[in-house]
């Protein structure tokens, strides 16, 4: 019998480095889940050709590769300096020009991206730059001049980022630009799209109708990078479809210190609130020039599995870095190397109750057995993966085989940890009968074997979304066919 896959889900960057001759085909073939284009870089023309390349390649290997369009969102930048670069010392003046046509920069001034900004920073404020490496006092605010004095200096290049400390700045979540982008996204027809910055529930619903009005209905991914966005924790997961720990400007903005125990807070409620959560940034950096991790790039990783994360993910060590293919192997290693190790019990006390959904009573009921009964797996048959889904949610030992005739949801569940999207089409099949073949199905490609117990969700109108409301068990017999059918 094969082995069953690692459980928790990859997501790549895609980028320079990953356009190199075969280097794709190497990502996703050392099990890459999820591609992520950067919506900051490139134009249409060049996000068309690395999703047709991605589902090609998909293709070719037999695997359900979802593609994820991440909103470049209001990055506050300085502006561009006359020789390219300066060195601030500390202690020295340093002026933010918040004007449109600010000249280029020098070592006493650089223009800023953001023109609101002296109408949010007040004498007194932490402003920081380049990830927070370099640090300015605001010393008072002149029309549209923000001065400050250098707290930490440093060698300082074009279009850094820029972030008060403890957040605060009024500007949107979504720019011209990001609209341009969901319908280029719709376009493209990308499974998710990836919402930066976002301050509160009102971000998500602004995105979901703009890409519904485009004809998109990729799932939405929120972006906890913001101080705003803790504040708005539970209505931003509600609102979202999934959620990331952007661990890079949230840790500017809320302090390194505060990170490890917020991001194990965002995980924990994400969970709670059956929503799928991504942990990024910098999981693997030093693999951006290292063909090997650090030991604390390892536990950070292994940490984030332990915790439940669905998915890690990868930015510059595969966009840009120098071992693309081997981070994606390094991170896999570590992965499966986490869920052999801790074994996480499902908690029903704390699973919700009064469910109003049919397909959700039906999960938890499965994983409650499956969690008393031994079983060999849990088989999802579904239309769009919102069973899987919900089956997800009850991390489990026992594996979820997600069976969907339509490619958009076998690749929207290959976010789902535990869960392992498998074609299959029921369509003219009654239920039981189509619960007979999909074991056998499964038996044939190996992952089932004689003898096995299974557990299968369905329902009684096939080819409908949201209609599952039948949970059966299973044996399988010696050459595939299921004995004993029972429905609870």
């Amino acid at each position: 019998m094969k082995p069953l896959p690692r459980r928790t889900k990859i997501i790549a960057t895609l980028g320079p480095a990953t356009d190199a001759a075969g280097v794709l085909e190497g990502v996703l073939g050392a099990g890459v889940d999820v591609v992520r284009l950067n919506f900051s870089h490139g134009d249409k023309a060049h996000h068309a050709q690395r999703v047709a390349r991605v589902r090609s390649i998909a293709h070719r290997l037999g695997r359900e590769v979802a593609v994820l369009a991440d909103l470049g969102g209001p990055k506050i930048r300085i502006e561009k300096f006359g020789e390219g670069r300066v060195v601030l010392a500390g202690g020295q003046p340093f002026t933010l020009d918040c004007r449109d046509d600010a000249p280029p920069g020098d070592e006493n001034r650089v223009g800023c991206s953001y023109l609101g900004l002296p109408r949010d920073v007040r004498a007194g404020d932490t402003l920081l730059l380049d990830d927070g490496l370099i640090a300015l006092r605001v010393e008072e605010v002149a029309g549209p001049e923000v001065r400050t004095v250098v707290l930490a200096g440093g060698r300082l290049s074009d279009r850094k980022g820029l972030n008060r400390l403890g957040g605060g700045l009024s500007l949107g979540a979504l720019t011209d630009k990001d609209r341009a982008d969901i319908r280029t996204a719709a376009e493209l027809g990308v499974d998710f799209i990836a919402i930066s910055f976002c301050r509160s529930a009102a971000d998500v619903h602004e995105t979901r109708a703009l890409a519904e009005a485009a004809g998109s209905h990729a799932g939405l991914v929120a972006k906890i990078e913001r101080s705003e966005a803790i504040e708005n924790l539970g209505e931003i997961i509600d609102a979202s479809d999934a959620v990331m720990v952007a661990r890079g400007d949230l840790g500017v903005e809320i302090g390194d210190a505060e990170l490890p125990g917020l991001q194990k807070k965002i995980i924990r409620e994400s969970l709670a609130r059956n929503k799928v959560v991504i942990t990024a940034t910098q999981m693997l950096q030093s693999m951006v020039d290292s063909p090997i991790p650090t030991r604390a790039e390892v536990l950070d990783v292994a940490n984030a599995v332990i915790d439940g994360t669905d998915a890690v993910m990868l930015s510059q060590e595969t966009a840009a870095g120098s071992h693309p293919q081997r981070a994606v192997e390094a991170m896999a290693r570590i992965c499966l190397g986490a869920e052999r190790q801790f074994r996480m019990d499902t908690d029903f006390e704390a699973a919700p109750r009064n469910l109003q959904k049919v397909d959700q009573a039906i999960a938890m009921a499965a994983m409650f057995l499956a969690e008393h009964i031994q079983v060999r797996a849990i088989l999802a048959l579904t239309e769009s993966g919102s069973t899987a889904r919900w089956l997800s949610r009850f991390r489990s030992e026992v594996p979820i085989f997600g069976l969907s005739r339509h490619e958009g949801a076998r690749r929207r569940m290959a976010l789902m940890r535990d869960v392992f999207p498998t074609a299959f089409d029921s369509r003219g099949l009654p239920p039981a009968q189509a619960a007979r073949v999909a074991i056998k199905h499964l038996f044939d490609l190996g992952f089932l074997e004689a003898g096995d117990r299974v557990m299968i969700t369905s329902g009684d109108t096939m080819e409908q979304r949201g209609a599952t409301n039948t949970l059966r068990m299973l044996a399988v017999g010696a050459d595939g066919v299921a004995e004993g059918m029972g429905t609870l």
